[in-house]
């Protein structure tokens, strides 16, 4: 069966009536058309999930593990045709795409491991009675998935609400829909019939799918269409989990290396031409190395720009909504010592680009830009960058850059966010796991806490009805609650 995304505007990507057009984001031509789900298939989607979702929540979980590490086998084995989809649809460079699947196959294996050791707690009763909890697929999860690293996103997700006994619907992007459809196929065929189901549209498919009777909807994506899904699951009372947009800040302060830090804020901004969820959105340097900082981070940006390793953003929209916060910040005063404007020729490339002079009140700083752009803005003291840091109305995630063990936990209690990275952009322990704040989303994303939000739990109580407790050796009903 065919994939689905969230959001539908005309980009590289056109969506009409009953097919996907996709354009090559580095040259501008036709890739090909992929048919969409109507409103029907929606609706049989969702039957067919339903009718095989308790005969898979019966089946043993180390049988469910067992079915996870085929698929990993089988996603491992389809690497590289399904990199080749993922630079064509999204123009991420192969090695890259590569890595995302290699995450992706990490994943399933993880999960596979995690799921049946899940595990319920044993509760306190009665000296006679047993008490305890157990971990109960929820049933149909909808999982609907972005474009930006759309193998490792999904395998997650996908791994989580397989592996806990639960039927899944997965909707890919409208982005990156071919890759969509391939990735099901891989993964199918190791689950029983009708477990694991793919659907390819646009937005009016997400919606369909979210206002559907399932029960858990999983979304990764834009905080607005996270928004409407969250509204959507208000009124089904499905059970929903969001990880959404970010506007991550990094904190520099003064005792750090200018030159390395500078090294970090370009990793965090221009990796996958910054369209990653905890991208470097927004940077607070402080005064003491903010020349020397800034001249070495518009040399990282001039330096990829030169090498040609910025790729090209996934479409012309996203291009255009990145110009437009440039150009905004541009307008009210900010300086671009690097990159900027839109260069010339086919596809939908954009520079690195460095901005000098941010203030509070830009749309570059104050939201999600996801792209290859790092906003700065000088400040006098750390307590000034991180009154700022903590700023806005996203929760995802932050860096703070310091030698100094008390600033590092000041920033640590007040970043109001679901991951606080220190001293390193990118990074951190397989099995990590966060819940994102404020816009950003809500619930457990990754790691062992993501099987808890799959499942539901059941408190068991069970003890002896009063004929056989009178029969039992050495015990009467009276004696039941002695020490």
């Amino acid at each position: 069966m065919p994939t689905t995304a969230t959001e539908t505007t005309a980009g590289n990507e056109t969506v009409e009536g009953a097919g996907i057009t996709i354009e090559d984001p580095r040259t501008g031509e036709m890739l090909w058309t992929v048919p969409a789900a109507g409103p029907d298939a929606v609706n049989d989607a969702v039957n067919v999930a339903r009718r095989a979702a308790p005969g898979w929540a019966a089946t043993a979980p180390a049988e469910r593990g067992t079915a996870l590490r085929a698929a990993a086998k089988a996603l491992e084995a389809a690497a590289q045709e399904l990199a080749g989809l993922n630079a064509s649809e999204t123009g991420r460079p192969e090695a890259e795409a590569l890595a995302g699947i290699a995450a992706g196959v990490s994943t399933l294996e993880q999960y596979a491991e995690l799921g049946p050791v899940q595990r319920g707690h044993s509760l306190r009763g009665s000296r006679l009675a047993t008490d305890y909890t157990i971990a109960e697929p929820r049933g149909v999860a909808v999982l609907l998935t972005p474009w930006n690293d759309p193998v490792a996103v999904a395998c997650g997700l996908i791994g989580a609400a397989l592996v806990t006994g639960n039927a899944v619907i997965h909707k890919p992007s409208e982005r990156c829909p071919r890759l969509g459809e391939a990735l099901g196929e891989v993964l199918a065929p190791a689950f029983p019939a009708g477990v694991f189901l793919t659907l390819s549209g646009g937005a009016e498919v997400g919606a369909a799918l979210s206002q559907a009777e399932v029960d858990v909807i999983a979304h990764v994506g834009s905080s607005a269409s996270g928004a409407r899904i969250a509204q959507a699951g208000a009124l089904t009372g499905a059970h929903v989990i969001r990880e959404n947009g970010g506007n991550d800040p990094l904190l520099v302060d003064r005792d750090v290396d200018p030159v390395w830090a500078a090294e970090q804020a370009a990793i965090g901004a221009f990796s996958n031409s910054g369209q990653i969820c905890t991208s470097v959105e927004r940077i607070y340097v402080h005064r003491d190395i903010a020349e020397e900082f800034c001249h070495a981070l518009e040399a990282e940006a001039a330096l990829r720009n030169v090498n040609g390793t910025v790729a090209p953003l996934v479409d012309r929209r996203m291009r255009d909504a990145v110009h437009a916060h440039v150009a905004g910040a541009l307008a009210q005063g900010a300086r671009a010592v690097e990159g900027g404007s839109v260069p010339d020729g086919p596809g939908s490339f954009y520079p690195a680009t460095v901005l000098l002079g941010c203030t509070d009140g830009m749309q570059v700083v104050t939201e999600e830009t996801f792209g290859p752009v790092a906003p700065v803005q000088v400040v006098d003291t750390f307590d000034d960058g991180l009154r700022l840091a903590c700023s806005g109305k996203y929760g995802l995630a932050a860096t703070v850059l310091s030698s100094n063990i008390g600033h590092i936990q000041q920033a640590v209690a007040a970043l109001p966010v679901g991951t606080v990275k220190v001293n390193a952009v990118f990074g951190g322990a397989p099995g990590g796991a966060a819940q994102p704040r404020g816009e950003s989303g809500a619930g457990f994303g990754y790691g062992p806490e993501l099987l808890d939000e799959f499942t539901q739990v059941k408190v068991v109580h069970i003890e002896a009805p009063p004929a056989a407790l009178a029969s039992g050796p050495g015990f009467s009903p009276d004696e039941q609650d002695l020490p």
